[in-house]
């Protein structure tokens, strides 16, 4: 008998314990949440674009004239002034030609000078073919021929005046073209490019041919490419801020001055409008390209460090708060139109639709609905979980073509 008992008792025994692993193991599971504080802090509202630096003042210095590039008096590089003598074209032609116009001026004053002394000697004969007509002792048709060669004189005086006037424009002008030979700096600053070598010849018929371009590089100004769905959220006066491919981490600082109106692909629309023979594909394909508005803002460059052409990456901001509250974007929910999170009180999850304001890559701003410390969700452990289980799930074949 006490052999059964001790058996019974062995068999409860096992039974308990039993149940209790099973009851154990079919526990639910204590749910972990990842939460973050609600805080105070500061942020920015940003619209980001692609910009390119350009000196505020750059000038392309050509030659009026033609002829050979005499010498050339500035290297790349060199800090010239403004009236400093850059470039000498060879003046032989324009020599030439001022001589020729000072001649043609010289003989039409001296057959000025002939005429006013023909002039002296038909009046003499008119009034005395007058005096003699009054006595009677010509006749009326010698009167008449000595009238009209008075006016004649005096018509070919008038004639030869006109005549020294152009000629002296012809001097000046060539005096002007004599002048353009002596190629000087018409601002100040730095020789950036060499367009035109000592030697070549430059031909001035048809436009101003470039010798070398000159820059102020104290002041830089940078071309931001915005664009369309950004360009209606900047206005002239924000703030911007910059840094360069070559110093990612340093930022220069500047105001936004202007925008232009037009958009950048005006221009190349403007100088492809004259060739007509376009293709539908192409034009098609122009018109549903990016469209985008240059910002201009400009900045001191006193080292002239920064270097026509270069890239810069700009960042205009649109909006700031100082000290305002604050959680991650990816806490927010969208019901309704509506923004609410999920928030930790007390071990339960409470919900909470809130007015948010500026927002970042990262943070956004609370303006109602949540204070300071509060425990707002970002995550569990149950939805991890179920991701993994999703992510360890194996995925069906594509369907076949």
């Amino acid at each position: 008998m006490t052999l059964v008992k001790k058996r019974t008792w062995l068999f409860l025994l096992l039974l308990l314990v039993l149940g209790s692993f099973l009851a154990f193991m079919r526990r639910p599971e204590t749910i972990q949440y990842i939460t973050i504080p609600v805080r105070y802090g500061d942020i920015e509202q940003t619209v980001i674009a692609s910009g390119t630096l350009n000196a505020v003042n750059q000038v392309s210095v050509g030659s009026q004239v033609s002829g050979q590039l005499k010498s050339l008096k500035v290297a790349l590089g060199d800090q010239v002034t403004q009236g400093q003598l850059i470039a000498e074209i060879d003046p032989i032609l324009q020599q030439y030609t001022l001589r020729q116009a000072q001649a043609t001026l010289d003989s039409t004053k001296a057959q000025k000078q002939a005429k006013q002394a023909l002039l002296h000697q038909y009046e003499l004969a008119y009034r005395r073919q007058q005096q003699m007509w009054q006595q009677d002792a010509t006749a009326r048709s010698n009167v008449e021929e000595a009238a009209a060669s008075l006016e004649t004189t005096r018509a070919a005086i008038s004639q030869l005046e006109a005549e020294i006037k152009s000629a002296q424009v012809s001097v000046e002008t060539a005096k002007a073209n004599l002048g353009y030979t002596r190629i000087t700096a018409p601002i100040s600053g730095t020789v950036v490019s060499i367009v035109t070598k000592q030697g070549q010849t430059v031909a001035a018929s048809q436009s101003v041919p470039t010798i070398i371009k000159l820059a102020d590089l104290n002041t830089m100004t940078v071309k931001a490419e915005i664009s369309e769905a950004d360009v209606l959220h900047v206005k002239p006066g924000m703030k911007v801020w910059f840094n360069t491919l070559g110093e990612p981490d340093k930022r220069y600082y500047a105001i936004l001055r202007a925008i232009e109106p037009s958009s950048t692909t005006d221009s190349s629309d403007d100088s492809s409008s004259s060739s007509s023979s376009s293709s539908s594909s192409s034009s098609s394909s122009s018109s549903s390209s990016a469209v985008y508005y240059n910002g201009l803002f400009d900045i001191a460059n006193p080292d002239h460090k920064l270097r026509v052409s270069m890239t810069a990456q700009v960042t205009i901001v649109t909006g700031e708060a100082k000290n305002v509250l604050l959680l991650p974007v990816t806490a927010i929910e969208t019901d309704h139109q509506h923004s609410v999170v999920r928030v930790l009180e007390q071990g339960k999850v409470v919900r909470k639709t809130i007015l948010t304001g500026l927002k970042d890559s990262l943070n956004i701003q609370v303006i109602s609905g949540l204070n300071e410390g509060e425990q707002i969700i970002l995550g569990d452990s149950q939805s991890a979980a179920g991701n993994a289980d999703n992510d360890g799930q194996m995925m069906p074949p594509p369907p076949g073509p």
